[in-house]
């Protein structure tokens, strides 16, 4: 129990893998090493890939397409997943330096306020494209009524603030502590009070949990296995490809998040003993870079795969390239009336002289 005792001291929670643990030896610190460059490579990809594909996205939705419900929905979708990757240099770096943060207390609490923030947003958003496509497909009466832009803006609104308070204890609960000749960026629930320590950890475990994972994944199947059974009973039209991007969608966000919740509770048990230091220090850089790696997916699952959304990409890069080539084109012409003008010019000049 002295390793417990020794984690206690500094009441060390983070939503990451940045804990006191004991020493570990020799061959746990390779193992460990190597899963830690494993992890930085799933960041490094999820930085990569999210950035170009979600900036794209929002390019087309924002400033080249007509404003919709659904082109509302994949902008702001967009548009967390591209904050949350943004940031994603910093938790690497972190990570790269072993866990030691040199960016000051201020950038450790708006790090992981953003980080929450927009990973919870965008699996809210992932949840309302669902419900607004289940809702468009098997009941269309209803959503030509409500289906509007002035309503879609509401719901954008309230998800923004719903993922703002379930982020906002990150700005009141991180901090930083040197340990070692390390700056650590940590949940700090109580100096003292271990009862008061354990019952915060629990509620936002829990609570992140529920409303950032349970209630989407419910919600996310239901909504496709009434989609299912309604067209096989209606025989609604549902292309191939589209039953693909479903099942595609549920799979992506079931194994991209599932373990990374599963760990997170697992955390819970660092109050009571010690016995799963080491699965935790194995699994949860594993389970958070598979949980960033969900943002770059998102524009490829539920925008790239589209076929009605590669022929508008297609079209607004013939339109961009068209308009290119017309400002060179005019550029050129009007380079050659200037030539022409001063080849015209010149003799009559030599004249004068």
């Amino acid at each position: 129990m002295e390793d417990l005792e020794a984690f206690e001291e500094y009441e060390y929670y983070p939503d990451y893998v940045d804990y006191p643990f004991p020493e570990p030896d020799l061959e746990e610190k390779v193992y460990l090493g190597a899963v830690q460059w494993v992890s930085l490579v799933l960041c490094g990809l999820a930085f990569v890939l999210g950035i170009p594909g979600n900036a794209m996205v929002i390019w087309l939705t924002g400033f080249k397409w007509k404003k919709t419900v659904t082109t509302l929905w994949f902008l702001n979708l967009a548009i967390a997943d591209f904050v949350f990757v943004l940031f994603l240099p910093l938790y690497i770096s972190y990570v790269a330096m072993n866990f030691h943060w040199p960016f000051g207390i201020w950038l450790c609490k708006a790090n992981s306020f953003i980080a929450q923030l927009n990973m919870l947003s965008s699996v809210f958003f992932l949840t309302a494209i669902n419900l607004d496509r289940y809702i468009h497909l098997i009941h269309p009466a209803l959503s030509q009524r409500y289906r509007t832009l002035k309503n879609c803006l509401v719901v954008i609104i309230l998800i923004w603030l719903l993922a703002s308070l379930i982020s906002g204890p990150a700005l009141y609960f991180r901090d930083t502590v040197e340990v070692n000749n390390s700056t650590l960026c940590y949940n700090k629930f109580h100096e003292h009070d271990t009862n008061l320590t354990l019952m915060r950890h629990h509620v936002l475990t829990w609570m992140k949990f529920i409303v950032g994972y349970l209630f989407p994944l419910l919600t996310m199947s239901v909504c496709y296995l009434c989609l299912i059974c309604k067209v096989k009973k209606r025989s609604i039209l549902m292309s191939s490809m589209h039953f693909w991007t479903i099942l595609a969608v549920v799979m992506a966000f079931l194994i991209c998040w599932t373990p990374y919740h599963l760990f997170s509770i697992l955390e819970l048990t660092i109050h009571h003993n010690s016995y799963f230091y080491p699965l935790l220090q194995a699994g949860l850089p594993l389970s958070t870079g598979l949980a960033f790696l969900h943002s770059c997916l998102n524009p490829i699952l539920y925008v790239l795969i589209s076929k009605k959304f590669q022929a508008r990409f297609r079209a607004s890069v013939a339109e961009m390239l068209k308009h290119k080539l017309w400002e060179v084109s005019c550029s050129g012409t009007v380079s050659e009336q200037l030539r022409n003008s001063e080849a015209k010019a010149l003799p009559l000049l030599e004249t004068a002289q």
